[in-house]
């Protein structure tokens, strides 16, 4: 039934693993002391305050997921990053992204 839903209402389920598989990056957006404290494993840390100043620094062509603790500051980053031409995604929580990816 949700994948009947998906489908009509044209929502794509986006394959994460696949996405890092192909080079994507992941950014989690949360503070360095949360960083610190726990992340994924190869994930760059770029907190939501400082994502417009780096922006500079990423490649456009390059697909971005971002994560934080909840998924509220990475759907931000993620529209910041659409607005200014990059393919973003909203891995959610870097927890569930792990997930993801682990699956």
């Amino acid at each position: 039934m949700i994948n009947f839903l998906k489908k009509i209402l044209g929502i794509k389920t986006i394959d994460f693993k696949e996405l890092v598989h192909n080079g994507a990056l992941i950014i989690d957006v949360r503070t360095a002391a949360e960083y610190n404290n726990a992340h994924l494993r190869n994930a760059k840390n770029i907190p939501l305050q400082d994502l417009k100043a780096a922006m500079e620094t990423l490649i456009k062509t390059q697909p971005i997921i971002t994560c934080c603790a909840s998924g509220v500051r990475s759907e931000s980053a993620k529209a910041i990053l659409k607005n200014n031409g990059f393919e973003a995604y909203n891995g959610g929580s870097w927890k569930n992204l792990e997930k993801k990816l682990k699956s």
